[in-house]
């Protein structure tokens, strides 16, 4: 490098230097004037900075969009119970709840014999005795390792597989005498069920 470059050079680092000493990145978004939630606030006269919801809106993610949707808490069953429903179900169960809950609901899946957290049995008289809007709301939205299924399976099959698993526990814990007469005869007699 020659003289004359090297002057060039400190005398460029020199100017760039004298030109950003006083400059400073501005940061606006960080110090724009806003308020944090739940902070006190003397803007408006309540003290608070979060407003109350005004008459008939909807809170983000409350809206029940779903034409098929029942409250967590209620044991309706928006569609009519019949075979075909239950066929559905039976095949839906099959695709998306076998591989961890098993074909018999008993949690020990394909999935869960592999390592996974085993899910609990359908046939605990916890989850028996849970609402079928409860099932739903787990079905749609997941609950604890489970993974919510909304974007795979549509509203009218997610009640299909309830249907199903309702009738998977009923099966469990059934007892002869709630069996037709025909059947108990046929159960009786040691021949199958059909």
């Amino acid at each position: 490098m020659t003289s004359a470059s090297r002057i060039l050079l400190t005398a460029c680092t020199a100017a760039c230097s004298a030109l950003l000493t006083g400059c400073q990145l501005k940061q606006d978004m960080a110090h724009q004037p806003k308020a944090r939630p739940l902070a006190p606030s003397e803007f408006f006269a309540d003290g608070r900075s979060e407003r109350p919801l005004i008459e008939n809106t909807v809170a983000r993610g409350s809206l029940a969009d779903d034409a098929l949707f029942v409250p967590k808490d209620s044991n309706n069953f928006p569609l009519p119970v019949n075979l075909q429903l239950l066929e559905r179900g039976e095949d839906r169960y099959k695709i998306f709840c076998t591989p961890c809950h098993g074909l018999q609901g008993d949690g020990n899946g394909l999935v869960s014999m592999r390592g996974m957290k085993h899910p609990p049995s359908f046939h605990q008289e916890r989850l028996r005795q849970t609402p079928n809007g409860y099932v739903y709301d787990v079905v749609t939205n997941g609950f604890g390792a489970m993974l919510g299924y909304a974007a795979q399976i549509p509203p009218r099959d997610r009640w299909a597989i309830i249907a199903y698993v309702r009738a998977l526990q009923l099966s469990r814990n059934a007892q002869a005498a709630d069996l037709p007469s025909g059947l108990r005869e046929k159960l009786n007699a040691g021949g199958s069920a059909k």
